[in-house]
């Protein structure tokens, strides 16, 4: 028996491990293999997150086994790519879960936001 419904609500994965959030976000826009998404969540999260290759595929393993990545088949032209690279992709409920997620954050910040800007940016107990 899975441990998830066979039609998940993406709500029920979150909140997300920042990593898996910085997977998804990569995925978001195209197909990569698993050195450049090291490369690609150090920039995107400004150097917060550097993920080494054993955790970025433990954590890829995980994402697959919970629906939300997939290996891809596509691959850019032979001439441009290393034949041993693994390619891999956002799914549909990745793509759900990434949205749901991120609609999560934003409200964790515009509360914050609204917090702050009630006083004197001093927190009030």
């Amino acid at each position: 028996m899975p441990d998830r419904p066979l039609s998940p609500d993406p709500a029920s994965f979150v909140p997300l491990k920042p990593q898996d959030y910085f997977i998804l976000f990569v995925l978001v826009d195209a197909d990569c293999h698993g050195y450049r998404m090291i490369q690609e969540i150090a920039r995107l999260s400004g150097g917060g997150i550097r993920l080494e290759a054993g955790n970025l595929y433990r954590s890829i393993r995980r994402l697959t086994r919970e629906g939300l990545v997939a290996e891809s088949d596509r691959r850019p032209a032979p001439e441009s790519d290393d034949e041993r690279r693994r390619y891999y992709r956002i799914t549909d409920l990745g793509r759900r879960v990434f949205t749901e997620e991120t609609a999560r954050m934003r409200a964790v910040v515009a509360a914050a936001e609204a917090r702050v800007g009630e006083g004197d940016g001093e927190a009030v107990r």
